[in-house]
């Protein structure tokens, strides 16, 4: 019967059902056989309007699409032009910079290559940056930043992390953390990489100007702000995760709107339903898949899983070493919310039992998503970025490869030295 039930289900995931139907169905049926009372779907839907954290997602979702919506790219590239386009590869780091900010705030990687692609691919070809190597940064550099608090990733793993109440203490002030020197490690192994592939062709450099770096802060000396809302806020403990989520989310607004006045209040509406269909997408298919999950620990299937890893995977080396093959795999099949939803219930219990913290394998975790997100055959930025430059995908792969080597090289040594994630929060 359970057979049956599962080959039904992927069935119905190969005709398209949507992921929070076929999550709810294999949770109901799993209950239904193991004569559980299904109103315990209805009690973990409550358990999570219950929860504090998840006042952040909305509000940070909000605030991003708000700054995509907005001028703020383009202020931010100028900003960082006018600081770093003196150094070799100058353009370059200004794009990694750029892109890993946009994204930290917006959450989404197809935005950063929609709302900076314009700017930035023209810009680097024009500096005498070859056109596969600016293919190959603007399509890689959509995904960097989700590493970086307010992260939406990094929240959503929390939120599921927290609720399986195992193994070391995790919060998300710590993953916010924890992310800081991974995500600056990626960015400082691309631009050296950057610097180094472009040797052979000087490329003309922007001599510094006060006047220049001036003019460009004053142009973002309202967004500049944005950054100290998290980090101080937060890690000085004036600001829990929430309410610094509601002040940016305040603060956004009143920038946006009445200051610069790039969004017209009506405008307003349709910018916060497009968003909020975004959040009550996640929300649906976190609540299901918490129930999923406590269907799973019903019948030990964590346990089971770890017994079954311990026949074949005898050390925490290998077991590392696995993780991240069948991560970057599965990024490159699903999207990062639905994958973060539907592994970590399993994968966290069984990290636990090989001496893996659980915000260690957060950061494990993203940092493998994120290449995933232009790993062939089917990873998203591909097609984004075929779509906005008018590109065969074939042409965007071939320009992915470089790029997606530096940043394994980045996941291997975040893998195995998980002090770089883990000494700020001890």
């Amino acid at each position: 019967m359970i057979y049956l039930l599962i080959c039904i289900l992927i069935l119905l995931a190969f005709l398209g059902a949507p992921l929070f139907t076929i999550i709810i169905a294999g949770a109901m049926a799993g209950f239904y056989l193991n004569e559980v009372d299904l109103s315990v779907m209805a009690i973990e839907l409550y358990r999570i309007a219950d929860t504090p954290l998840l006042l952040a997602l909305p509000l940070f979702t909000f605030a991003g699409y708000m700054l995509g919506e907005s001028n703020t790219s383009q202020r931010l590239v100028r900003l960082t032009q006018a600081l770093f386009g003196w150094m070799p590869g100058g353009l370059a780091i200004v794009a990694f910079i750029v892109c890993a900010v946009f994204t930290a705030f917006t959450g989404a990687s197809g935005v950063t290559i929609v709302a900076l692609g314009a700017l930035l691919y023209p810009a680097l070809k024009q500096a005498g940056y070859k056109e596969k190597f600016s293919l190959g940064l603007v399509t890689t550099s959509g995904s960097l930043g989700l590493l970086l608090p307010p992260s939406l990733p990094l929240i959503l793993y929390g939120v599921i992390a927290q609720q399986m109440n195992g193994g070391p203490e995790l919060t998300i002030e710590n993953l916010f953390i924890a992310g800081i020197f991974p995500a600056l490690l990626m960015i400082a192994l691309l631009s050296s990489w950057s610097i180094w592939a472009n040797r052979k062709d000087p490329l003309p450099l922007t001599p510094f100007s006060i006047k220049n770096a001036m003019t460009a802060i004053r142009e973002t000396i309202w967004e500049i702000p944005l950054p100290i809302f998290v980090f101080i806020g937060i890690y000085s403990g004036y600001f829990a995760v929430s309410e610094a989520a509601a002040v940016t989310a305040m603060y956004v607004l009143v920038v946006e709107v009445f200051i610069y006045k790039e969004i017209k209040l009506n405008a307003l509406a349709k910018i916060i339903r497009d968003s909020m269909v975004m959040v009550g997408g996640i929300l649906l298919i976190l609540g299901v898949s918490l129930a999923f999950t406590n269907f799973l620990i019903d019948i030990e299937a964590p346990m089971k899983l770890f017994n079954l890893c311990q026949k074949f995977v005898t050390s925490k080396l290998i077991f590392l070493i696995l993780l991240n093959i069948f991560l970057l795999v599965l990024g490159a099949m699903l999207d990062i919310f639905s994958a973060i939803v539907i592994m970590v219930p399993l994968m966290l219990p069984v990290a636990l039992q090989y001496g893996v913290h659980p915000v260690h394998l957060g950061i494990i975790f993203l940092a493998n998503m994120q290449i995933g997100y232009f790993t062939p055959p089917v990873g998203m930025n591909l097609f984004i970025a075929g779509y906005r430059f008018n590109k065969p995908i074939m042409d965007i792969y071939k320009a992915t490869i470089p790029f997606m080597l530096v940043l394994l090289l980045a996941v291997l040594i975040i893998t195995y030295w998980p002090s770089l994630s883990l000494f700020l929060i001890h």
